[in-house]
Protein backbone atom coordinates (compact mmCIF):
# COMPACT_ATOMS: atom_id res chain seq x y z
CA UNK A 1 0.00 0.00 0.00
CA UNK A 2 2.64 1.97 0.97
CA UNK A 3 4.62 1.34 -2.27
CA UNK A 4 1.58 2.33 -4.04
CA UNK A 5 1.23 5.45 -2.64
CA UNK A 6 4.61 6.61 -3.28
CA UNK A 7 4.64 5.19 -7.19
CA UNK A 8 1.62 7.28 -7.78
CA UNK A 9 3.23 10.52 -6.10
CA UNK A 10 6.26 10.23 -8.05
CA UNK A 11 4.14 9.90 -11.24
CA UNK A 12 2.06 12.97 -9.90
CA UNK A 13 5.27 14.81 -9.87
CA UNK A 14 7.01 13.20 -13.27
CA UNK A 15 3.84 14.07 -14.95
CA UNK A 16 3.75 17.77 -13.11
CA UNK A 17 7.33 18.55 -14.17
CA UNK A 18 6.93 17.90 -17.99
CA UNK A 19 3.82 20.31 -17.95
CA UNK A 20 5.47 23.17 -15.67
CA UNK A 21 8.17 22.78 -17.92
CA UNK A 22 5.80 23.81 -20.72
CA UNK A 23 3.92 25.98 -19.38
CA UNK A 24 4.84 26.98 -16.19
CA UNK A 25 4.31 26.78 -12.58
CA UNK A 26 0.83 29.42 -12.52
CA UNK A 27 -0.79 28.01 -15.96
CA UNK A 28 -0.81 24.48 -14.67
CA UNK A 29 -4.06 23.40 -13.04
CA UNK A 30 -3.95 20.69 -10.33
CA UNK A 31 -6.75 18.90 -12.95
CA UNK A 32 -4.12 18.75 -15.82
CA UNK A 33 -1.54 17.06 -13.60
CA UNK A 34 -3.81 14.36 -12.68
CA UNK A 35 -5.04 13.63 -16.11
CA UNK A 36 -1.29 13.17 -17.10
CA UNK A 37 -0.65 11.37 -14.58
CA UNK A 38 -3.82 9.21 -14.64
CA UNK A 39 -4.29 9.80 -11.11
CA UNK A 40 -8.26 10.25 -10.18
CA UNK A 41 -9.62 13.38 -9.81
CA UNK A 42 -10.56 15.08 -6.54
CA UNK A 43 -7.39 12.83 -4.84
CA UNK A 44 -4.10 15.25 -5.40
CA UNK A 45 -4.50 16.17 -2.15
CA UNK A 46 -4.45 12.76 -0.92
CA UNK A 47 -0.75 13.62 -1.92
CA UNK A 48 -0.13 16.96 -0.76
CA UNK A 49 -1.16 19.30 1.30
CA UNK A 50 -1.81 22.46 -1.39
CA UNK A 51 -0.46 23.13 -5.07
CA UNK A 52 2.53 25.57 -3.12
CA UNK A 53 3.87 22.19 -1.17
CA UNK A 54 3.74 20.47 -5.01
CA UNK A 55 5.34 22.69 -6.22
CA UNK A 56 8.14 22.98 -3.75
CA UNK A 57 8.33 19.25 -3.79
CA UNK A 58 8.63 19.11 -7.19
CA UNK A 59 11.56 21.41 -7.03
CA UNK A 60 13.54 18.73 -4.32
CA UNK A 61 12.98 15.86 -6.26
CA UNK A 62 14.24 17.81 -9.59
CA UNK A 63 16.96 18.68 -7.02
CA UNK A 64 17.67 15.55 -6.10
CA UNK A 65 17.72 14.07 -9.75
CA UNK A 66 20.01 16.98 -11.08
CA UNK A 67 22.25 16.16 -8.41
CA UNK A 68 22.64 12.70 -9.12
CA UNK A 69 23.12 13.41 -12.61
CA UNK A 70 25.77 15.63 -12.02
CA UNK A 71 27.37 13.94 -9.45
CA UNK A 72 27.51 10.74 -12.69
CA UNK A 73 29.13 13.17 -15.21
CA UNK A 74 31.33 14.95 -12.54
CA UNK A 75 32.03 12.37 -10.21
CA UNK A 76 35.11 10.00 -10.54
CA UNK A 77 36.64 9.63 -14.12
CA UNK A 78 35.61 7.16 -16.78
CA UNK A 79 38.30 5.92 -18.97
CA UNK A 80 40.47 8.46 -17.19
CA UNK A 81 38.64 11.57 -18.58
CA UNK A 82 40.14 14.70 -16.69
CA UNK A 83 38.10 17.08 -14.35
CA UNK A 84 38.20 19.36 -16.87
CA UNK A 85 36.92 16.98 -19.24
CA UNK A 86 34.31 16.32 -17.31
CA UNK A 87 33.44 19.82 -16.97
CA UNK A 88 33.25 20.22 -21.21
CA UNK A 89 30.76 16.74 -21.08
CA UNK A 90 28.50 18.38 -18.84
CA UNK A 91 28.39 21.77 -20.09
CA UNK A 92 27.83 20.22 -23.61
CA UNK A 93 24.48 17.87 -22.68
CA UNK A 94 23.35 21.40 -21.03
CA UNK A 95 23.77 22.76 -24.01
CA UNK A 96 21.95 19.84 -26.00
CA UNK A 97 19.28 19.55 -23.70
CA UNK A 98 18.15 22.73 -23.24
CA UNK A 99 17.75 23.10 -27.44
CA UNK A 100 15.83 19.85 -27.95
CA UNK A 101 12.40 19.90 -27.93
CA UNK A 102 11.93 16.86 -25.06
CA UNK A 103 10.11 18.52 -22.03
CA UNK A 104 11.30 16.50 -19.60
CA UNK A 105 14.90 17.49 -20.53
CA UNK A 106 14.46 21.44 -19.65
CA UNK A 107 16.02 23.10 -16.83
CA UNK A 108 13.26 24.16 -14.76
CA UNK A 109 15.24 26.59 -12.75
CA UNK A 110 15.35 28.31 -16.17
CA UNK A 111 11.89 28.28 -16.35
CA UNK A 112 10.60 28.55 -12.75
CA UNK A 113 13.14 31.26 -11.32
CA UNK A 114 11.59 34.54 -12.11
CA UNK A 115 8.37 33.12 -11.37
CA UNK A 116 8.60 31.59 -8.52
CA UNK A 117 10.44 34.24 -6.64
CA UNK A 118 7.83 36.66 -5.82
CA UNK A 119 4.99 33.96 -5.91
CA UNK A 120 5.82 31.25 -2.77
CA UNK A 121 8.88 31.53 -0.31
CA UNK A 122 9.26 27.83 0.06
CA UNK A 123 9.67 27.51 -3.50
CA UNK A 124 12.08 30.07 -3.79
CA UNK A 125 14.32 28.97 -0.75
CA UNK A 126 14.16 24.79 -2.80
CA UNK A 127 14.81 26.55 -5.91
CA UNK A 128 17.96 28.74 -4.67
CA UNK A 129 19.18 25.83 -1.94
CA UNK A 130 19.17 23.65 -5.21
CA UNK A 131 21.21 26.07 -6.82
CA UNK A 132 23.59 26.61 -4.40
CA UNK A 133 24.03 22.68 -4.41
CA UNK A 134 24.46 22.84 -7.97
CA UNK A 135 27.21 25.24 -8.02
CA UNK A 136 29.22 23.79 -5.16
CA UNK A 137 29.77 20.25 -6.90
CA UNK A 138 30.65 22.25 -10.05
CA UNK A 139 33.22 23.88 -8.19
CA UNK A 140 34.74 21.28 -6.38
CA UNK A 141 35.07 19.70 -9.82
CA UNK A 142 36.94 22.83 -10.87
CA UNK A 143 39.48 22.70 -7.55
CA UNK A 144 39.98 19.01 -8.75
CA UNK A 145 41.03 20.25 -11.82
CA UNK A 146 43.68 22.57 -10.28
CA UNK A 147 44.68 20.06 -7.90
CA UNK A 148 45.31 17.64 -10.71
CA UNK A 149 46.94 19.72 -13.40
CA UNK A 150 44.11 19.56 -16.00
CA UNK A 151 42.84 23.31 -15.81
CA UNK A 152 43.98 26.43 -14.75
CA UNK A 153 41.32 29.59 -13.45
CA UNK A 154 41.91 33.15 -12.81
CA UNK A 155 39.04 32.86 -9.80
CA UNK A 156 38.77 31.08 -6.98
CA UNK A 157 36.39 27.71 -8.24
CA UNK A 158 33.33 28.96 -6.19
CA UNK A 159 33.98 32.15 -8.12
CA UNK A 160 34.45 30.28 -11.34
CA UNK A 161 31.18 27.77 -10.83
CA UNK A 162 29.06 30.67 -9.83
CA UNK A 163 30.18 32.47 -12.66
CA UNK A 164 29.62 29.87 -15.19
CA UNK A 165 26.64 28.92 -13.94
CA UNK A 166 24.76 32.04 -14.23
CA UNK A 167 25.89 32.65 -17.72
CA UNK A 168 24.35 29.42 -18.84
CA UNK A 169 21.06 30.40 -17.00
CA UNK A 170 21.25 33.43 -19.10
CA UNK A 171 22.23 31.88 -22.20
CA UNK A 172 19.50 29.74 -21.77
CA UNK A 173 17.15 32.41 -21.31
CA UNK A 174 18.11 34.19 -24.67
CA UNK A 175 18.14 30.83 -26.62
CA UNK A 176 14.65 30.18 -25.68
CA UNK A 177 13.98 33.88 -26.63
CA UNK A 178 15.74 34.14 -30.39
CA UNK A 179 14.63 30.33 -30.77
CA UNK A 180 18.47 30.01 -31.53
CA UNK A 181 21.21 27.92 -30.01
CA UNK A 182 23.81 30.60 -30.71
CA UNK A 183 23.99 31.73 -27.08
CA UNK A 184 24.30 28.34 -25.91
CA UNK A 185 27.61 27.97 -28.01
CA UNK A 186 28.67 31.28 -27.39
CA UNK A 187 28.45 29.70 -23.33
CA UNK A 188 30.75 27.06 -24.39
CA UNK A 189 33.15 29.12 -26.15
CA UNK A 190 33.29 31.30 -22.94
CA UNK A 191 33.30 28.21 -20.89
CA UNK A 192 36.33 26.55 -22.98
CA UNK A 193 38.09 29.59 -22.47
CA UNK A 194 37.29 29.95 -18.45
CA UNK A 195 38.46 26.38 -18.20
CA UNK A 196 41.80 26.85 -19.90
CA UNK A 197 44.37 24.53 -19.96
CA UNK A 198 47.46 25.00 -18.17
CA UNK A 199 50.97 26.47 -19.62
CA UNK A 200 53.10 23.87 -20.37
CA UNK A 201 55.96 24.10 -17.95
Amino acid sequence: MREHYGENKRNILMAGRALIAQKGYSSVGLSEILAAAAIPKGSFYHYFGSKEQYGRELIEHYVAGYLESLERVLGDPAHGASARERLLTYWGYWLESQCCQELEQRCLVVKLSAEVADLSEDMRQALHQGTQAFIERIAACIAQGIAEGSLHTVLHPLATATMLYQQWLGASLLSRLSRDRAPMEAAMLVTRRVLVLPEAG
